[in-house]
């Protein structure tokens, strides 16, 4: 393993434990979209440790992409909606549902006062 993947490896690990020290559950700090991509093999951090930007983005992706595709499964199929028009409406509601979650995980960091991701190896805080 490379020294990064190590590095990696334990800051993950500390994370974990500082998000499970403050009460926070774990499928909050461990959403499903994370351990998919890290068990596919993505070095990816937890939310709380990611910045706002990626969160936002990575929420929106992953939310466009399940939401749109049930609901065309489930409704729009039916109704006859047009690609674009279904495209668009995933893509927009993925975009508030992302906004929302990174403004979620920037909250949990300021009230739990969690230590960013490049001092969690040197920081004692417990949260």
């Amino acid at each position: 393993m490379k020294t990064a993947d190590l590095i990696y490896e334990a800051k993950f690990r500390r994370a974990t434990e500082v998000l499970d020290s403050t009460g926070i559950w774990k499928s909050n700090y461990m959403p499903p979209a994370t351990r998919l991509l890290r068990r596919i093999g993505f070095s990816v951090r937890p939310p709380h440790f990611a910045s706002f930007v990626k969160t936002a983005i990575s929420c929106a992706a992953y939310f466009s992409a399940v939401w749109g595709l049930l609901m065309w499964l489930l409704v729009w199929s039916s109704q006859g909606m047009f690609w674009g028009d279904v495209v668009t409406r995933a893509i927009l509601a993925g975009m508030f549902f992302g906004v929302a979650m990174a403004a979620y995980y920037a909250y949990g960091r300021m009230k739990y006062k969690l230590p960013s991701w490049e001092n969690l190896l040197h920081s004692d805080n417990e949260a």
